[in-house]
């Protein structure tokens, strides 16, 4: 052809408007049935999914058999189930039934027709449906869909057959005609049906992309817990998910989280249960009856009031091949766990293991750092920090007081050579000196100003070096002794200053405050007149007298001792 090619006729509402009736006999008069199943043929294959094959197949049943209703149920065979799809407004509602319950059932297992007269009569027949809907089911033709091959794939089912407004059975020859409508729609249902499951299964594996994807890219461990339990309750379609983490320090399983519980930490020996079993063999399990393993422990249960059916457990193991942790999934939403869920499960976590890792790491270096910082804030020396380009990045609290800063402004990010300026100029020098030579130095009793006010200080000044020895910056550490200085001075005045070095440097020491046996000179020294004097001079009168007093005397017995 010219365009290249027959085009494909879409089907519209129009086209599915039902048919004018005619009985079987009538078609082979009028058309024969060949010509009704070429036209089934035809309309279902220019369907464009298999909702509205499903819609069409049932408007020509109970068009043709002149039924009440019908429905046309094809086989899941991942789990066990026969599904029809009936449209209700905008909306299109599945039902469900497992393949081998009631009147559709028996067909499906046995592979062969039934003709039922009364419905009621029949023991396959479940009144429950009737039950709830109101409806009141009298006659069942059921048939088999049987591919050419004779493989059964589904069941067509019509009920009460109508005479007019009276219901009447339905006869060998709805039987024929019903089985050859659905031998000649089966091969277009069959690839209309394997069409929607390749086109899920693609949509599953961009949603899968996507979802590793988002969350592989959380390094938070916490946020990367929550997400990666959310997504694979909502994969597995699952009631509730739990990831655990293997703890190396306490060889115990632990969750921050876990999808459809209160966000708290659960932890438990890495050997128990059902996650223990599984991180130790790095075997995954599918329990579909959980109270009847003697390896779930269903104390959790009690305190929690939520019952377990399903277990899904699979380990969770990284690149090198070692086990970090576990998955683990329960009460699939429609039965059990299957084998796809489970290597569906086994991907996930496979994708993910990087990912937690990664954020596990992250996790303990932030706590590392968390710890550094608390150090650092706790103590009394000031502390500051540049990296590999000159600039300021960390100052802790006693950096803020020791040299009078209000804020971070006036510091962190500022280049050092820009902060240690005028007289402190000096330090830069140093920590030039220091980052050539990677050697760090101590400078004892330095003089430094800070805010118009001196202060006497040791200065440490340390390179900082990185795993692979290379250059990270350098440290200085700013240890206040303008204190101490001041009261050695003070000290000084009064007694010798050699002992006031040895109390200095003394500290707290009890040795040194209980008394010690030594020899000494004492010197007893008396003012003449001083109450006296004290009472014309007053308090501070009094007190510049002994200063001046103590200064002279200190200086003439200091130098006498020297010479």
């Amino acid at each position: 052809m010219a365009d290249g090619g027959a085009k494909k006729t879409k089907s519209t509402k129009e086209e599915r408007r039902p048919y004018i009736s005619r009985r079987a006999s009538e078609i082979n008069n009028q058309y024969g049935i060949s010509d009704l199943l070429i036209d089934i043929g035809r309309r279902i294959s220019t369907a464009d999914n298999l909702d509205d094959a499903l819609e069409m197949m049932t408007e020509m049943m109970s068009v043709e058999l002149k039924a009440d209703r019908s429905t046309l149920f094809l086989n899941d065979t991942a789990s066990g189930e026969l599904f029809s799809r009936t449209a209700q407004g905008q909306q299109r509602r599945e039902i469900r039934i497992l393949n081998d319950s009631g009147v559709a059932g028996h067909v499906f297992q046995t592979g062969e027709s039934l003709v039922i007269k009364d419905a009621y009569k029949d023991k396959r027949f479940n009144k429950a449906v009737d039950e709830q809907t109101g409806y009141r089911t009298k006659s069942i033709l059921c048939v088999p869909i049987k591919t050419v091959v004779g493989h059964t794939i589904g069941v067509a089912q019509v009920l009460n057959k109508m005479d007019g407004k009276k219901v009447v059975s339905f006869d060998e020859s709805d039987l024929v005609l019903l089985e050859a409508m659905t031998t000649q729609a089966a091969v277009a249902l069959q690839n209309t049906q394997h069409l929607e499951h390749m086109q899920k299964k693609s949509a599953e594996e961009m949603e899968f992309l996507d979802i590793v994807s988002d969350v592989t890219s959380e390094i938070d461990l916490s946020k990367l817990l929550a997400k990666v339990m959310g997504e694979a309750a909502r994969l597995m379609t699952a009631e509730r998910s739990t990831l655990f983490l293997n703890d190396e320090k306490t060889n115990e399983l632990f969750s921050m989280v876990g999808a459809g519980l209160d966000a708290t930490e659960i932890r438990l020996p890495n050997h128990l249960g059902i996650a223990g079993t599984v991180f130790t063999t790095g075997e995954s399990i599918n329990i579909p009856h959980a109270y009847a393993d003697l390896r779930f422990n269903p104390a959790f249960d009690k305190q929690t009031g939520f019952f377990t059916r399903s277990i899904l457990c699979t380990p969770v193991v990284n690149k090198e091949g070692k086990v970090i942790g576990v998955t683990q999934v329960l009460n699939k939403r429609g039965g059990p766990f299957t084998d796809a869920d489970e290597q569906r499960l086994k991907a996930f976590t496979a994708q993910i293991a990087i990912g937690l890792e990664n954020a596990k790491l992250f996790n303990d270096v932030q706590n590392m750092k968390n710890y550094s910082e608390s150090m650092l804030e706790s103590m009394s020396n000031a502390v500051i920090t540049t990296d590999d380009e000159g600039k300021i990045v960390t100052c802790n609290a006693a950096g803020y007081r020791i040299m009078k800063l209000e804020n971070e402004k006036d510091v962190l990010s500022k280049k050092a050579e820009e902060f240690f300026v005028g007289k402190n100029e000096w330090v830069m020098e140093k920590i030039n000196k220091v980052d050539e030579s990677q050697i760090p130095d101590i400078f004892m009793d330095a003089e430094l100003e800070f805010g118009g006010e001196k202060v006497s200080a040791n200065v440490t000044v340390l390179p900082l070096i990185s795993s692979e020895e290379k250059k990270l910056g350098t440290m200085v550490m700013i240890e206040d002794i303008s204190s101490e200085k001041r009261m050695k001075s003070t000290m000084s005045r009064y007694m010798d200053p050699g002992l006031a070095d040895q109390l200095m440097s003394a500290g707290d020491s009890d040795d040194f405050l209980g008394g010690r046996s030594t020899e000494a000179t004492v010197l007893f020294s008396d003012v003449r007149s001083f109450t006296t004097i004290t009472e014309a001079l007053g308090a501070q009168g009094t007190v510049q007298l002994l200063n001046e007093y103590f200064t002279i005397m200190v200086d003439i017995i200091t130098s006498e001792v020297e010479c």
